[in-house]
């Protein structure tokens, strides 16, 4: 094929997810031709790869989404997170982390990813400079010099776009990241996580509780109407078991795990389970290519760090588009990937370390190492300049903030 009758465009983006969606959102009105190739059809009210769990926003992405004016639609179902309170069953050591020491109205909120994918994918559909393909698949991606050649199949038939960079933002089992030859690394933790809604007989009071399990990480999220969002993980050899207990099963076995602090349990939403690796690509650019959220990095959900990332990932590459396409440099060229990846290397970096290493610390029965980690967390909730730092981290601060980061337009 010469590639003649190719549609061209600017920026294509494989995924119409939350990753994919978010960055057209943020390219939207910015002067480029923009496709977006997704794979599942539907309208607003269904978005493509969504489903019931809901998403602890960082305060920094909370503030990405603000710059692209999404955050007043967002903001009457986000749930604020006022307090952090983070314990080790069974154990003395636990670290409370408050919005009024740290200064900010909250550390973050929760909201379903259903209701926040809604939100994205209808403002990147509204876009005039935004072409969807969908349904569509990805068949092939053949390299080129100024462009890149995508193919892809849709019910009518097969056809080719080409465009000056692409972007993977097709998730964990990413098809680009595939086609680019790339490799990962992967950590499987044994350990899958169990999704729910709750209703509490006391409202949350917009705090968030982390409790390390010996069966692995609990997390209680406040979300609105006095709701909860829970992710339970359990070893794989206990999930088939927990996922066939009744509602009543369900909430006895949970209530002396988590404890008393909202009172009782009343009623537990439909359940799902997810199983947990740590994913990660070994690298995330190509020539003309680039992985962005799950495609370049997988994290366990402790410490809700792996969605947060994504949108500052986004964040950076969107800022280094719109400013090499205003100085008239090639926004696909090796230059633009090159500062793009040296960017965004210490944060990735920082967030793997960091959840990976909480699942491994709290995982340890070592009783040296229990004691150390107690200690740990005493003497952390004593010293407000470690807790400083742990709330930074909790908020999204991580070196050098993109402007949309910073609450900016680009």
């Amino acid at each position: 094929m010469d590639g003649t009758n190719d549609e061209v465009f600017d920026l294509l983006i494989v995924g119409g997810g939350l990753a994919g969606a978010t960055l057209a959102c943020a390219l939207g009105g910015q002067g480029l031709r923009i496709a977006l190739v997704e794979a599942v059809g539907g309208d607003d009210r269904q978005p493509p790869g969504f489903d019931d769990r809901a998403l602890a926003l960082a305060r920094a992405t909370r503030q990405v989404f603000r710059a692209l004016a999404l955050w007043p639609a967002l903001a009457p179902q986000a749930a604020p997170i006022r307090h952090i309170h983070v314990s080790n069953r069974g154990h003395f050591g636990f670290v409370h982390l408050d919005a009024e020491e740290a200064c900010v109205p909250a550390l973050g909120y929760v909201i379903g990813a259903r209701e926040l994918g809604q939100a994205v994918v209808a403002r990147a559909r509204s876009l005039d400079d935004v072409h969807w393909f969908c349904p569509a698949t990805l068949v092939a991606i053949e390299p080129g010099t100024a462009t890149v050649a995508v193919r892809i199949r849709q019910p009518e038939g097969t056809r080719r776009l080409r465009a000056r960079l692409l972007v993977g933002a097709d998730g964990t089992t990413s098809a680009v990241r595939e086609q680019m030859g790339v490799p990962v690394t992967t950590h499987d933790y044994g350990q899958t996580a169990v999704i729910a809604n709750l209703v509490p007989e006391r409202d949350p009071a917009a705090t968030a509780w982390e409790r390390f399990t010996a069966d692995g990480p609990l997390a209680v999220l406040p979300l609105t109407e006095g709701r909860c969002a829970l992710v339970w993980t359990w070893r794989n050899d206990r999930v088939e078991e927990v996922m066939g207990w009744s509602d009543e099963r369900f909430l006895a076995e949970l209530q002396p795990v988590f404890g008393y602090r909202l009172g009782r349990f009343l009623a537990v939403g439909r359940r799902s389970s997810y199983p947990l690796r740590l994913v990660r690509a070994r690298r995330s650019v190509g020539d003309r290519m680039v992985l962005v959220g799950n495609a370049a990095h997988s994290l366990h959900p402790v410490a809700a760090q792996g969605f947060n990332l994504g949108i500052r990932d986004l964040a950076a590459l969107a800022e280094l588009v719109v400013a090499a396409r205003r100085a008239g440099d090639d926004i696909g060229g090796p230059a633009v990937l090159a500062r793009y990846e040296r960017w965004r290397r210490g944060d990735q970096r920082r967030a793997i370390a960091l959840t990976d290493g909480l699942v491994r610390l709290f995982g340890s029965r070592f009783p040296p190492l229990v004691l150390a980690r107690n200690l740990g967390m005493l003497a952390m909730d004593a010293l407000p300049p470690a807790k400083s730092l742990l709330a930074g981290v909790m908020m999204g601060r991580a070196g050098r903030a993109p402007r949309l980061v910073r609450g900016l337009a680009l």
